[in-house]
């Protein structure tokens, strides 16, 4: 019985013209289905990949805690005697000091660009804490010992493409937080100069037009700082996603003095705003796939129509109503399957094209990247391919019930 089922199925799903596999009404609501899912599979995929391609590079260009001191204008002092207890916290895998100040840099005065240095020693820690540092550590960059015995100073390449410094430039950096007053009363800021010894990369557009790494010590003198005194301590954990949990166990061992940030907290409003926006598309686009459900009951409202004189013959030959709703169902989740079928082959099509093509190029200045990663989750593949098979099979229901309830010789007198 089933296999009967099956085969009239298909046969009322198939076009009356020979040599066509599936009637124009059937491909109409394959094609819905087909683009529903297409579009849903490579715009969460986009979405996904957005999300881990900036933590990805946020976590490798920061560390995953920062510990402050809440007086002294951001200013750690005894960082030596707070270091150790940062490192005996449970997760903490490695810590370090750094200053970081907002500064003005400039090559010759005529063009001055804003940027955020960062002072740091690779060497305290027992491991790099970020991309930069483990390029200092293998000897892809280096601050030093410069020809002209200035200190050295890695820029980030768009930064060094807007003050047009190549290696070995010098450049003037003069600090905001360091402001001193000459004999008749005027303001200015304290400056350094720096040998350009390398440039970086790392795909975040903020990060590479704005970010300049120089030594603790000369970045302690810029700011007039003590060399006992940062800005604060960079703390890396074992696992960046328990940051949060690690960051209040250093808190709670420190005391109320100090102030704790993890990567998360810096960056929640981004990541937020990333989620939200994958949640509203997703929802937006799932559309689709209801639009392509009502061309699924169109579709079988219009072949009970057109097969009502048919059924009620098979009804009057002994076909139960059971079987003539399985019949109605069949059709419904056989175009459900297919269109989800050809979604998936065309969704994954499409994420792969554009992941090994990067053929969408994005503003930096906007976005934080210049191209469109992608991913795809396999619980949000999953939850795609069995909502899309989900809503073929719901949009069955009333269809197959209409031609179920066929009386057969009402349906035999149909006109």
């Amino acid at each position: 019985m089933k296999n009967l089922e099956w085969y009239i199925a298909r046969r009322y799903l198939a076009s009356r013209k020979k040599g066509r596999f599936l009637s124009l009404i059937t491909l109409i609501a394959v094609g819905g289905v087909f683009l529903g899912v297409t579009a849903l599979i490579t715009v969460i995929a986009v979405m996904t990949g957005l999300q881990r391609d900036l933590q990805a590079k946020i976590l490798g260009s920061n560390p995953h805690v920062y510990v402050f001191d809440h007086g002294g204008a951001l200013q750690l002092g005894d960082w030596r005697g707070v270091l150790p207890r940062v490192t005996r916290v449970p997760g903490v895998v490695a810590a370090e000091p750094y200053v970081s100040t907002n500064v003005a840099i400039t090559k010759d005065a005529s063009f001055v660009q804003p940027g955020v240095l960062w002072g740091l020693d690779p060497s305290i820690a027992e491991q790099p804490l970020t991309g930069i540092e483990r390029d200092l550590r293998s000897g892809a960059l280096s601050f030093g010992p410069t020809p002209g015995g200035m200190p050295g100073a890695i820029l980030g390449r768009g930064l060094a493409q807007r003050l047009n410094v190549l290696p070995g430039d010098t450049i003037i950096v003069a600090a905001f937080e360091n402001i001193r007053q000459d004999a008749f009363g005027n303001f200015y800021p304290v400056t350094f100069q720096f040998e350009v010894t390398g440039t970086f990369r790392t795909g975040m557009y903020e990060y590479d037009n704005g970010n300049l790494y120089v030594e603790l010590a000369p970045a302690q003198g810029l700011l007039g700082l003590p060399p006992d005194t940062v800005t604060g301590l960079a703390v890396n954990v074992s696992d960046p996603w328990a940051a949060r949990d690690v960051g209040s166990a250093i808190f709670f061992d420190l005391g109320q003095r100090y102030w704790i940030q993890d990567w998360m907290d810096l960056n929640m409003s981004l990541f937020s705003a990333l989620k939200l926006e994958k949640l509203a598309m997703a929802v937006i686009l799932f559309m689709i796939v209801l639009v392509a459900a009502f061309n699924i009951v169109s579709t079988l409202i219009m072949v009970v129509a057109d097969k009502t004189r048919e059924i009620g013959i098979l009804k009057s030959m002994g076909l139960t109503r059971r079987a003539v709703l399985r019949i109605f169902m069949l059709q419904g989740i056989a175009i459900g399957l297919i269109g989800t079928a050809l979604g998936v082959l065309g969704g994954l099509g499409l994420v792969t094209v554009i992941d090994r093509y990067e053929l969408i190029k994005l503003p930096g200045d906007v976005y934080f990247i210049e191209t469109l990663p992608v991913a795809l989750d396999p619980l949000d593949f999953a939850l795609i391919v069995l909502a899309s098979i989900a809503v073929a099979f719901v949009a069955t229901i009333y269809p197959a019930r209409q031609a179920a309830r066929l009386l057969p010789v009402e349906a035999i007198r149909h006109d």
